[in-house]
């Protein structure tokens, strides 16, 4: 039979690439003839330097990861490694727990891209529906805490303990460098701690909590609330004696305990840190997971992340938006005490609506039920000669039983359930949302094999509760509204819709924005997020438990060394910002173990992302700043003068690649080799992966170091502001400097887990399989072509800044709007707000450049769609060039009056333009336009009446009668 004619025909799906990129055949023509090129290869010829352009290369083998698969064979291999993984009952504790995610949230929020595909909610108008689940979050921490504000989440529980120390630091007047941990803390937690004091000089201290009492060189104390064991110790008078030192108090807590037991704010603590998890968010081996911090009103200004506020609109409706952005560590840069780029929002937002959908009055049951099945199994315990190690406890035990240790924990793990190996003798057993009555049952007969289990049961009597009476919370709780009106399952479904169409997300519309990279977030790479194989493992099981997991890390890793030119890849870091520590810190402990501890320099471009800066400090590395010559580009002569100027003191050069400013800069190889030469490494911010995939390779032209965005490049979504995954590759002479295992004190941790978020994992997984070779290369070629296609339709309207040597772009754009203010008085939020009214979210505003767009179309979008947001910019041109002829003055027209809302459309209307002009301008059919539920915020009132929990309702009355 002949090659023409095969017997069985091939699948007729079409190949993923052609779903995940936006422009078809004939519009990729069309846009090269605009540009006035006939191959996309001539495109990317003339737009990466030759020098680093790798199409093949001396030994492709070794970077390919293979073909393409389909969809469905995505899913199946993806399917093949879930059941390699063993689903069990998970007793283990230690800060991750078993717990039951609603299905009306499952749904509508965790399944939902109307939820998971929204960016960072920096543009607040259109943001209002994930802000207001941010503040309900806000309310829920600051409630269960008993402190007066919280912020909307961090990264994990262990870098939230770390967040609070950085700051205890800052605010405490104590002249001392000593943090003191309990030392009945989770050993994760110790161990990112100890990675995060040792660069800035300070000592971690672990010991009983009253050693700390007599020391007069302790900046602050963390204490475990309850304790790694399980045990409840009222702390209460220790806190005040530390206090009136002026030492600071962090207590790390369980959320779920504090329904039952005292807040820390009671106790006196000045900061309260815990993980979200169990609100409903599955323990994904590890993540992601919503951590949280509160402190008292005193530290608002210095505590890390994010903070929603409650603020006004133009016309004086309450709206939400960020608050205090002047803390964040962009603002900061080199003096940032806290690198936090991203939060957890959309694990945070689960949480909220999971206290949303149980009420006070739920989530008190939970607790109470989950108290009690851990004092019926401390109880048969007791009666069968296994006493806990304390008396005091809310949901987990600690026994000793000796050289038993082991043969229980195999007796256990044979019928199904995973405890804990506390080490010496010891075991641990955590209750939680799901533990049974059998489960209980079946524990006893694993430490008592042959017991009479029904005489047990009925010699069981209780005390009300196995904690100390002084410890009992009392009081009311979650008392705003929110969280008593949403009982049925209707109102539940019909709220969190509500709140989703106040939001603007991908699933509406192109988000243009700059360095971000908002791409398809396909529904197959996904799908394997929800599945029990993955979703519902302990970080800590067992690893012939998790071979599944372990396979689809090895795949990971193997495929992001091949598509960067690395030898080695963690999977730790949990976002961006994280990598970019991790990665500083592999290079300070590779001079350090090359006998060059003096290297402590890290130069920086003078256009870098804040968080590079504020990384490299963190990491004990002072920053010395690098300028850009007038094309953006890092000057190689500035460059050579700091490197002469720090000779052997220079650790790194942290660049971004392409640059900030998206260009393709021709001396990169150059650059590598000056720093080289020097003895320094090359950090290169991986941000801008998707304009190299398949064409270039940092780690072949000069990069030691690099961090990936995988919720950028590798499509993982950005869930509204979170959740990341910043994985780093590295040369293999840095490999053995990568972080170890937190939960075994491993040296250079950074997370909670080992292996980060690895729950969402499987979706860049996904994406590389569904890709295969060509189809990153592909991607990689029409991102460049949508940027640049972009970029000339703009020119003749908005000068684009920036462009490579033979004129063409990156993967993004810059417009210069500084002549438009200039001229008019129009500024760039004037721009941003207008895009609203014509369905878009606004492109990266003033960065890197004040005053300007940096805009990345990404190549997810198609021609259509490029040219509705084109055609939106020209007509806000033609509108701004109303203005400059005096046609019509700022403060009259639709750009200063932007967004408008459908109360602008309905209401009274005395505005020189018409309504259509206002609310409409597109023209033609708006049966699907999206209105934005609040007109322009007013941030700066935001600043002054600062409220960030949800207010009572009145409020909203009278919010615009005040100033």
């Amino acid at each position: 039979m002949s090659q023409r004619d095969p017997l069985w025909p091939a699948s007729a799906a079409a190949p993923f690439i052609d779903r995940h990129v936006g422009p078809r055949s004939r519009d990729i023509d069309a846009m090269l003839q605009t540009l006035g090129l006939d191959s996309l290869d001539a495109l990317i010829d003339a737009t990466i330097p030759a020098e680093i352009l790798d199409r093949d290369g001396p030994d492709p083998s070794a970077r390919r990861i293979g073909d393409a698969l389909s969809e469905a064979e995505a899913l199946t291999r993806l399917r093949e490694m879930a059941q390699q993984n063993i689903v069990m009952r998970s007793m283990i504790g230690q800060g991750y727990y078993d717990t039951l995610m609603p299905a009306v949230i499952q749904r509508n929020i965790f399944e939902n891209p109307a939820w998971y595909t929204a960016y960072t909610p920096y543009q607040p108008e259109i943001s209002q529906g994930r802000l207001e689940a941010l503040i309900t979050f806000q309310t829920l921490v600051k409630d269960l805490t008993g402190l007066d504000i919280a912020n909307a989440s961090l990264l994990d529980e262990a870098t939230a303990c770390a967040e609070a120390m950085t700051m205890s630091h800052r605010v405490s007047r104590v002249e001392g460098d000593v943090f003191f941990v309990d030392a009945d803390t989770h050993p994760q937690i110790i161990a990112v701690l100890e990675t995060h004091a040792a660069p800035l000089g300070w000592q971690i201290l672990v010991g009983k909590p009253e050693d700390a009492a007599s020391r007069d060189d302790i900046f602050g104390v963390l204490l475990s609330y309850p304790g790694s064991s399980g045990a409840v110790r009222n702390d209460r008078e220790l806190i005040a004696h530390l206090r009136g030192r002026d030492v600071i108090i962090t207590m790390t807590t369980d959320p779920l305990a504090l329904l039952l037991l005292k807040p820390p704010g009671e106790m006196g603590a000045d900061i309260a840190v815990g993980s979200m998890q169990r609100y409903g968010v599955p323990m994904g081996f590890g993540g992601p997971h919503a951590a949280f911090m509160a402190v008292r009103e005193s530290f608002k200004r210095h505590m890390p992340g994010r903070l929603i506020g409650v603020s006004r609109d133009s016309a004086g409706r309450a709206a939400y938006r960020l608050a205090l952005q002047t803390r964040e560590q962009h603002i900061r840069r080199e003096k940032a005490t806290s690198n936090i780029c991203t939060a957890q929002v959309l694990l945070a937002v689960i949480a909220a609506m999971y206290a949303v959908h149980h009420g006070p009055e739920g989530l008190r049951a939970i607790a109470q039920r989950v108290h009690r099945l851990a004092s019926i199994l401390a109880a048969g315990l007791r009666k069968l000669g296994v006493p806990p190690v304390s008396d005091d406890f809310f949901d987990t035990l600690t026994v000793f039983v000796g050289d038993e240790a082991e043969v229980i924990l195999k007796r256990a793990e044979a019928e199904g359930i995973n405890l804990r190996d506390a080490g010496g003798g010891k075991i641990g057993i955590s209750c939680d949302e799901v533990t049974s009555a059998e489960d209980i049952r079946t524990l006893w007969q694993v430490f008592a094999p042959g017991a009479d289990i029904e005489a047990l049961e009925d010699g069981i009597t209780l005390p009300q509760a196995c904690f100390p009476a002084a410890l009992q919370r009392d009081g009311a709780l979650l008392t705003h509204p929110v969280f008593h009106q949403y009982r049925s399952e209707t109102e539940m479904m019909r709220y969190l819709r509500r709140l989703a169409d106040r939001d603007l997300a991908l699933d509406r519309t192109m988000i243009p924005l700059g360095s971000c990279t908002m791409k398809l977030n396909a529904a197959t790479e996904m799908m394997p997020v929800s599945w029990p194989e993955f979703a519902a493992i302990h970080p800590y099981a067992p690893a012939h438990q998790v071979k599944g997991y372990h396979t689809l890390f090895a795949y990971l890793e193997q495929a992001l060394c091949r598509v960067t030119g690395y030898d080695a890849v963690s999977l730790q870091p949990n976002s961006g910002a994280q990598g970019e520590y991790a990665g500083l810190l592999a290079i300070r402990a590779y001079h350090q173990a090359q006998g060059e501890a003096q290297r402590d320099i890290c130069l920086i471009p003078a256009s870098a992302h804040g968080t590079n800066p504020a990384s490299a400090h963190l990491a004990g590395m002072r920053v010395v700043v690098v300028a850009c010559d007038a094309q953006g580009n890092v000057d190689l002569e500035d460059l050579k003068a700091k490197l002469a100027a720090h000779k052997n003191a220079v650790a790194a050069m942290m660049i971004t690649y392409p640059s900030t400013h998206g260009v393709f800069e021709d001396h990169i190889v150059a650059l590598c080799r000056l720093v080289h030469a020097e003895g320094g490494q090359i950090y290169l911010d991986g941000a801008n992966m998707n304009a190299q995939l398949g064409l270039a390779y940092p780690g072949l032209f000069g990069a030691d170091v690099s961090h990936l965005n995988l919720h950028k490049t590798f499509c993982i979504p950005h869930g509204g502001g979170g959740p990341g995954m910043g994985p780093i590759g590295v040369k293999a002479h840095l490999a053995p400097f990568l972080p170890g295992q937190p939960e075994k004190g491993g040296a250079h941790a950074v997370s909670a887990a080992m292996y980060g978020s690895a729950s969402i994992l499987p979706i860049s997984a996904a994406y590389l399989m569904m890709m295969g070779d060509a189809g990153l290369r592909r991607a990689t070629e029409l991102a460049v072509l949508n940027a640049n296609y972009i970029a000339h339709r703009l020119e003749p309207h908005f000068p684009v800044l920036y462009r490579g040597r033979q004129g063409y772009t990156a993967h993004e754009c810059i417009i210069d709007l500084r002549p438009i203010k200039d001229e008019t008085g129009v500024t760039v939020d004037d721009i941003a707000k207008r895009l609203i009214d014509h369905g878009f979210h606004a492109p990266t505003i003033s960065f890197p450049v004040p005053g300007t767009f940096m805009i990345e179309p990404t190549e997810s979008e198609s021609l259509a769609e490029l040219d509705r947001f084109c055609d939106a910019m020209i007509a806000i041109r033609a509108e701004i060039a109303e203005i400059a002829r005096g046609d019509m003055a700022l403060m009259e027209s639709p750009l200063r009056h932007a967004p408008h809302t459908l109360n602008d459309l309905t209401g009274d209307w005395q505005r020189v333009y018409t309504r259509a002009q206002g609310c409409c301008p597109m023209g033609g059919s708006n049966a699907d336009k999206y209105f934005p539920p609040v007109n322009r915020i007013d941030n700066a009132w935001g600043d002054r009446n600062l409220v960030c929990a949800c207010p009572d309702p009145s409020a909203y009355e009278d919010v615009s009668a005040t100033d």
